[in-house]
Order: C-alpha cells, then structure tokens, then sequence
C-alpha cells in the first residue's frame, strides 16, 4: 500500500500578488502531488474561511504562515501514513482535526491545499493525468468556456456594481475552435473599446476589460457591437452571461446601483433582469440575487428559470448542504463549484454530482486571485461538469487553464466531446 510520508507547506503569492498556501505531498519518499490554493475577493458569508495572519505589517496583514504552520504541524500528523487514493478519508480525518463547521481553526486554505495535493499525488502513483484519475467511472466532457470580457465590482477599479458581463459561444464543436473565436472576440472587444473613447490600459483582476462607464447596458452595448464586429450573430452562436454578485451591493434590503444613482427591491431587481433578458442574448446569470434574498430568488427562478442559466455562487458557496436547501426550495438551476469556497475535494465532488441529479448544470469556476496550478481543469473534464469560468484569455494564471485543457482535448480525442449547443440546449 502506498504511504504519505511527509506533507509540506510554504507561502507563495497568487495572480494579485498575495500570499496563499501551497502545500507539497510525499508519497513513498518518491512520489511528489503539488497544489496552490486560489483565492477570492468578491466571497459570500457561508463560504470556508480562508486563514490570514491578521499581522499589520507583513504583506499588510494577509500572509498565510498560520495556515502553512497548521500543514506542516497538525495536518501533516492527521495524514502521514495514509494511502492518498482513500481521498474521503483523508478530508474526513482533516475536517475532524479541524472541528468547526467552516474549518475556522486550521483554516479552509490549509485543508483544501492538503486535500489537492493528495490527489496529484494520487493520480501520479496510478499513472494516470489527473482529469482521468478525477473522472473514474464518470462521463468525461470537454466544458464550455463562459469567458470574462468586461469587469465590475470587486474585480476591476472602474464605477460598475455589476461583477462581470461574459461571453458564451455556441458555434464552434471543439474547444480548441472555441478558443480561438473567443480570443478573436477580446480583439474586437478591445477595437470597440477604442472607437467609443471607453478603452482603459490593462485589465482587471480577472483579464477583462475595465471601462468606465455611465451605466451597465452600457456593457452589454459593447459586447453587442463586439459580437457584430467579429462576426457573431448574437442569440444564435454568441450569448452574454452576467455575473451580477448582487450581494455585493445589497444594503438594507435593497440593491445599491451607485453609478446610475438607481435602488432596487427584489421585485425591481427581478425586473430589470428580465428586461435585459428581453433585449439582449442573455443565456445565464450568476448570483442575480444577495446569498440569503430566498424570496427574491423564488421570484428570479419562476421569472426566468425556464429558459435562462440561473446560477448559485454567493447562494450555494459550493457547500452540499446550502445545495440542498436550494434544490428543496426549488431555487436557482445551476451551481458554481469553487474548490477552495468548501474547503475539500471530497466535498467538491459531492456538490457536482448532487447537482448533476437533479439536473441542475455545475459550472466549475476559478478565483480571481488565482495561481499558476490549473488543477481545474482537470476537474472540469474528470467531472463532466460542462462548463468553465476561468476569466478572461489574457494572463498566465488564466491562460495555464485554458492551455491545460487545449492538452486534455488533445489526449483525449473522442473520448472527450464539445458540444454547447446539446449541454445549453433548455436554455437556447
């Protein structure tokens, strides 16, 4: 039986220059799984919490040597001697050591770095790339890029609350092809920028462009133009997809749209949503609504949820048991899975196929502080969980992401279909 014999942390930085933990596990002194835990910064309230030092000084109170000192020390005690294939054993055992319910003590960061790294180290043993390993019995797919173009909110510097307007293409029948449409549509994106006189230098958090702008149909306007200007044809191979993180602006029971000097209840959230709905290709939207508005989300899914991607990111924070509530309140039809908001793989693996039961689509999502380490995208095929939100194409944190999955397509061949149209088929 193969044995981990040692497990070892340090601190490293993240895309946007922050620390995080990476964590190395050794198996038989010979065998070496390696894994970088994102990080975000638009997180919902019921996510795992991620350990910081709290010091003032040092990289400004954000380091992680708590975190790398729980690996090294506790967990690494929890996990030495374990065969790192018994992956649900492992977590279990690192989330009893930890004992609080958003594994406060040790701290999310530290178990989810162990718990990545044992499943490299895992796949390595069995000989397998790590997509394979990941997917065992499952029906493996190719996912569908849902691609960052413009930035709001926490992720870019400019005036909008709006987090993120994406772009879905349908079109193409292999991600390769998709991949190339979508980096064509950046280019466009950027020359539409330019002739409007909204084009900023670089790009936000995750890769997109951060415009000012005087209002968010302003957005979808341009992505509009963009989609015409490459070719596209909008509502029948190119379609928009909103990441509202309305969480983020949700104050006193109301929705706070600062820029356009606008406030919405529920009912008025819920409105202006369909309207947009009405006027653009909008085929999916994430987090319409704040994490615990459960009656305005009843209200978005029976407005929307037919013929619309409803998805729960800040609502479910990839947590099993915030899935069910929402499955048994009949809310929202997607989920977000972002390995680092629950803390383990294991857990990971149980929100996926708990949604793909009920037939709700899993988007697997990166973090927009995020990391060289493109373990997602192993997750995303080994899961068949259909789509990806990794950011935008431009920067390496992103662009080793989308490289590993050009790798995948390619050792995979058949095995591995694209097929948007089929998966976003009820939505179409």
């Amino acid at each position: 039986m193969a044995k981990i014999t040692s497990v070892r942390a340090r601190e490293v930085l993240d895309s946007r220059g922050r620390p995080t933990v990476e964590v190395d596990v050794v198996v038989d002194e010979r065998i070496t799984g390696r894994a970088i835990v994102p990080s975000g910064a638009s997180t919902g309230v019921h996510e795992a919490l991620e350990l910081r030092d709290g010091e003032s000084v040092r990289y400004r109170g954000r380091g992680v040597i708590k975190a790398v000192g729980h690996v090294n020390n506790e967990l690494a005690e929890a996990v030495v001697g374990q065969d790192p294939r018994d992956q649900a054993e492992i977590d279990r055992t690192m989330i009893a050591a930890d004992g609080t319910p958003t594994k406060s003590r040790l701290g999310a960061n530290a178990i989810l770095g162990v718990s990545l790294a044992v499943a490299r180290a895992a796949a390595l043993i069995e000989g397998l790339p790590l997509y394979r390993y990941l997917g065992s019995d499952r029906s493996m797919s190719m996912p569908v890029p849902m691609v960052n173009m413009i930035s709001g909110g926490k992720h870019s510097e400019n005036n909008l609350e709006m987090q993120d307007f994406l772009a879905i293409l349908t079109g193409p029948s292999t991600y390769r092809e998709a991949l190339s449409q979508t980096v064509g549509l950046y280019e466009s994106l950027r020359d539409t920028l330019i002739e409007a006189g909204v084009f900023t230098p670089g790009v936000a958090d995750e890769g997109g462009f951060g415009p000012h702008l005087d209002r968010h149909e302003q957005a979808l306007d341009l992505l509009m133009r963009a989609f015409e200007r490459e070719g596209l044809r909008p509502g029948e191979d190119a379609f928009i997809a909103l990441d509202v993180a309305a969480t983020e602006f949700y104050e006193g029971g109301q929705y706070v749209l600062a820029t356009e000097e606008r406030s919405f209840f529920a009912e008025g959230m819920v409105q202006r949503l369909r309207e947009w709905c009405e006027q653009y290709p909008i085929i999916s939207i994430e987090d319409g609504l704040s994490e615990d508005d459960f009656d305005g989300w009843e209200a978005l899914t029976a407005a929307l949820g037919s013929h619309v991607q409803l998805i729960g990111d800040d609502l479910f924070t990839t947590n099993p048991k915030r899935l069910a509530m929402g499955i048994e309140r009949g809310i929202a039809n997607s989920v977000l899975v972002k390995v680092n908001q629950v803390g383990t793989l294991t857990e990971t693996l149980a929100v996926v196929e708990a949604a793909q039961q009920v037939g709700y689509t899993t988007v697997i999502s990166a973090r927009s502080g995020e990391t060289e380490d493109p373990f997602i995208a192993d997750l995303a095929v080994g899961t068949g969980a259909g789509q990806i939100k990794i950011g935008s194409i431009t920067r390496s944190e992103r662009t080793a992401k989308y490289n590993q999955l050009l790798r995948i397509e390619e050792e995979m061949g058949d095995e591995a279909p694209f097929d948007p149209r089929t998966l976003l088929a009820r939505f179409l």
